[in-house]
């Protein structure tokens, strides 16, 4: 044990002032992002729509951010990081508010899709922005640090989104919705504190050039072809992942609330527990990884939580919901530093922003198709066997796509720098 913190320890004093920064500012605006994210289904519910608009909200979110994804990225690779990164962060901080004090169903929907759509910003930028910020050697320990801080924020703001509402509601006596709503806009306040930091970050990138800014994307596609053909590869697997993913994950507050009938208070210490278990988790991945290699720590983490996802789909006692619900979310989770880490090792610098953004749009447009579905199984089949038939759904896909990305990446994948040496 003193080993393993002594590592975690020489890590972080090894990451240069832009990490830090980075980290902190993601600290903040995922806090607030756990406890919007937390209540929000409550929130629509008490605006008296039905669960299909919670479906309608997700599925608006995530097709924006799809879209956006792939120009963000591109445009990441030729201005530089840090310019979408705070503009995002601040127009999200903005969408959210809207989405708080905002009541017709048009206008939810409208500020659901600017959320996704600068959301993308942020999402394309982080990992590229950490990879040219450290080097290769410290990037496996970055990546699962970056989750993990991630995985403690969402931890904090869940919990505070549940315990605020409740305390709004029951012990102030302010009424469901407004208990509700101003929880919402502390969210918002905790997300736009992370501006702060994001502000000072400095884009220093060790990749910028003249030559990559003038690229134009035949010149990419016909120089990057090997890097290209990765990213494809990985974003096969993200989207198998995604449609999964996107049966399940927007939804389990309301599965907990649904089939066991319980406050928010309750819902929200579970997911936080989730979260806090998946941070644990992702800092040990590097020493899997060190173990078995990076392709296998991912498959053997993401075969481990699929029994913990059907136990979660089949049980009708909460404790074992609740025990099934958090080794899922740590095991299938975990693998994700690792992964982002092997496709930026693959790929040439000068398309970095591209790999991530390609990786991300294809497994929101997962969330973004399978989230009415979801909703509609589950009004059709009822809290108990509709959660049964999407929590199975998704453990099948889950089974496929960690199969699809064992047989692919199997093999040593020859890096970027290896194949423009060779071309040499």
């Amino acid at each position: 044990m003193a080993s393993f913190m002594g590592d975690w320890v020489d890590q972080f004093k090894g990451y240069n002032r832009n990490v830090r920064l980075f980290l902190a500012g993601s600290a903040l605006a995922h806090t607030g992002m756990g406890i919007f994210m937390i209540i929000y289904n409550y929130y629509i519910r008490e605006l008296g729509y039905d669960d299909q608009m919670n479906g309608s909200v997700i599925a608006m979110q995530s097709i924006a951010t799809a879209l956006m994804l792939l120009p963000a990225g591109i445009l990441s690779d030729r201005t530089g990081r840090k310019k979408l990164i705070f503009s995002g962060a601040f127009l999200v901080a903005i969408s959210l508010f809207f989405r708080a004090v905002l009541t017709v169903e048009g206008l939810l929907l409208g500020a659901a899709f600017m959320t996704g759509l600068f959301m993308a910003f942020i999402q394309v930028c982080s990992i590229p922005l950490l990879a040219e910020n450290s080097q290769e050697k410290q990037r496996v320990h970055l990546f699962s640090f970056n989750f993990a801080i991630i995985m403690v924020a969402n931890v904090v703001g869940n919990t505070l989104g549940g315990v605020l509402s409740d305390f709004f509601h029951v012990i102030l006596g302010i009424d469901s919705l407004w208990s509700i709503r101003i929880t919402l806009l502390i969210g918002v306040l905790f997300f736009f504190s992370g501006l702060l930091p994001f502000m000072k970050v400095r884009d220093e990138r060790k990749l910028t050039s003249h030559a990559v800014k003038q690229q134009s994307f035949k010149q990419i596609f016909h120089r990057q072809r090997h890097g290209l053909k990765i990213i494809f590869l990985f974003a096969v697997a993200q989207i198998l992942i995604g449609f999964g993913s996107g049966l399940v994950i927007p939804y389990l507050n309301l599965y907990f609330v649904d089939r066991f009938e319980i406050s928010h208070s309750f819902v929200g210490m579970i997911i936080s527990a989730g979260q806090g278990m998946t941070a644990v988790a992702m800092l040990i991945g590097p020493a899997v990884v060190k173990r078995v290699g990076e392709v296998r720590a991912v498959v053997i983490l993401q075969f481990l939580s699929i029994p913990f996802l059907l136990l979660t789909a089949y049980t009708q006692e909460l404790f074992w919901a609740v025990f099934g619900f958090l080794f899922r979310q740590a095991l299938m989770n975990a693998g994700n530093p690792i992964q982002m880490s092997l496709m930026m090792r693959s790929v040439d610098d000068s398309i970095k922003g591209l790999a991530n953004s390609v990786g991300q749009a294809v497994f929101q447009l997962g969330w973004a198709v399978m989230g009415p579905v979801s909703t509609t199984i589950v009004m059709m089949y009822g809290a108990y066997s509709g959660y049964a038939i999407v929590f199975s759904i998704t453990g099948v896909l889950y089974v496929i796509g960690t199969l699809y990305f064992y047989i692919v990446f199997r093999k040593p994948i020859r890096s970027a720098k290896k194949m423009t040496q060779s071309a040499v």
